[in-house]
């Protein structure tokens, strides 16, 4: 027995090397998988705070499908930072653009502060066009991670003279947060003299926008209109005078379109700013708004299949959004959502601000709540998802009363778990029309759930998966016909983040 144990033993350590040694040989005769040829036009969207549930939440309210979610890979996508689990978008951008992790808040340098080269300068360096286009200020994290090199996403003075002596051909959305560096320890000069002096255009008005022409040379354009944070107003504010994101990720292809080619970064930066908030109609206004945007990129890439390629990502989550509330049990009401008229900011800035100047009181600012959030005092709770049961009028009438009182009686613990450093009653207003709908937030911050990344165009296989937001870079500068590492920028490139 114990002799037929050993030949059996035997024969399957052979059997196993023969089969081994075959497949080896199989290996190595197989051709070599095919490889996408270079790709002559990147477009990158972020969409900044877009987790799934925003991307689940938007696509349910539309009733349709979005565009990112038809495109043929789709991916997960890890975002922790170097530093800290729950990433931010300065050190998640960072990743993003050059394929390394760093700390929270660090723009372009490792967590040494030495400077990486980002995938947008590469593309610069290899005779690429590039434009930079963001719905918030153009100097902020996201897009900064593209073209700036400082220690932190607060420095916006030496972002903004970085900007201008980046050499890009198109920046585009929002504005500059500090271009004459009142708020910097050691001014550089006016950032945006030093752009006109660097041969760029300064456009503002959308008349002198929409005739732009490729002719032109380089742009830093940005809306008339800038309401908060030098950013564009929410999707669901603008008026006809404003330049949408879509129009801007229109315009940037058209100026960016040349026979050497171009890198594109979008982002929808107001996404993650409705969702600080707690605003799910204003995050799902600027959710559409961004997807438009991806759609602009995917009619040209229609025109220029094989030589386009097209990811969409999203640098974190934010809000902690979830696809439903105890008070609807399984239940969810998306349509809810389309009653509120105007974004959270636009209330509070407008609405909340006029009643607490004219010390108004709440029978008079009940009619304003159902104009703009559709909310009702009146009717059945349970046959109209818009009408208030009497503890959400009580929750609602507790808000006003803070509100109209100040900032004195809006601190402490208590009330920022309840409204998160916001205007009490317009986040009382939110929430309440979030959780009818059946959604709800656990945060005013992000949250370190995976996002998706979609891809379309030559190449896109690469993108299906799981992976961490490192490798959205590493995968593109391969797909570029570059080396796909980490590069490291000459030490003077430190100059303006020391």
């Amino acid at each position: 027995m114990r002799g037929f144990v050993i030949r059996f033993v035997a024969l399957m350590l052979f059997a196993v090397l023969v089969t081994g040694c075959s497949n080896e040989k199989k290996q190595a005769e197989a051709p070599a998988a095919k490889q996408a040829s270079k790709v002559k036009y990147v477009m990158l969207f972020i969409g900044d705070g877009m987790g799934l549930p925003q991307r689940a939440a938007t696509e349910q309210f539309l009733g349709r499908k979005l565009h990112v979610d038809a495109m043929p890979a789709q991916g997960i996508t890890t975002t922790f930072a170097n530093d800290r689990f729950i990433t931010g978008s300065a050190a998640s951008a960072t990743a993003i653009a050059s394929g390394i992790k760093t700390n929270i808040n660090y723009i372009g340098v490792d967590p040494e502060f030495k400077p990486v080269k980002t995938i947008a300068e590469m593309a610069k360096d290899n005779g690429m066009k590039v434009g930079i286009v963001s719905s918030v200020s153009i100097d902020h994290a996201t897009p900064a991670a593209f073209y700036s090199h400082v220690k932190t996403r607060k420095m916006y003075h030496e972002i903004d003279c970085q900007l201008a002596e980046s050499g890009f051909d198109f920046f585009g959305g929002g504005g500059l947060k500090d271009p004459s560096g009142k708020k910097s320890k050691a001014p550089l000069g006016d950032a945006i003299e030093m752009a006109k002096k660097n041969g760029y255009k300064i456009i503002t008005d959308k008349a002198a926008f929409k005739a732009l022409k490729p002719g032109d040379g380089k742009v830093l354009s940005w809306n008339a209109n800038l309401p908060d944070g030098k950013a564009l107003p929410y999707a669901m504010d603008m008026t006809d005078e404003d330049i949408t994101l879509p129009e801007f990720t229109a315009k940037a292809i058209e100026m960016l379109d040349n026979p050497d080619g171009f890198f594109l970064m979008v982002e929808g930066g107001k996404i993650d700013w409705a969702c600080h908030a707690n605003d799910a109609a204003a995050s799902v206004r600027n959710t559409v708004a961004f997807d438009d945007s991806v759609k602009v990129g995917l009619d040209f890439l229609a025109k220029h299949p094989d030589e386009t390629l097209i990811v969409v990502t999203g640098d974190h989550e934010c809000g902690g959004l979830t696809l439903g509330f105890a008070g609807t049990k399984y239940k969810s009401y998306f349509d809810v959502l389309g009653a509120q008229k105007i974004s959270f900011q636009k209330f509070t800035d407008e609405i909340v601000a006029d009643f607490r100047a004219k010390n108004g009181t709440f029978e008079e600012m009940k009619p304003m709540i159902t104009k703009y959030f559709g909310l009702k005092f009146e009717g059945d709770p349970k046959k109209d998802r818009l009408v208030l049961a009497p503890y959400q009028v009580e929750q609602v009438k507790q808000a006003f009363r803070r509100s109209m009182a100040g900032e004195e009686e809006q601190a402490g613990e208590e009330n920022y778990i309840l409204y998160g450093g916001y205007d009490p009653l317009t986040m009382a207003l939110t929430h309440t029309l979030n959780q009818n709908a059946g959604l709800a937030w656990t945060s005013y911050k992000h949250t370190g759930v995976p996002v998706s990344t979609s891809a379309a165009g030559n190449g896109y296989e690469a993108f299906n998966g799981s992976y961490d937001n490192i490798d959205i870079a590493l995968k593109l500068m391969k797909a570029m016909g570059m080396d796909a590492q980490p590069q490291y920028l000459p030490s003077q490139k430190t100059a303006m983040a020391q």
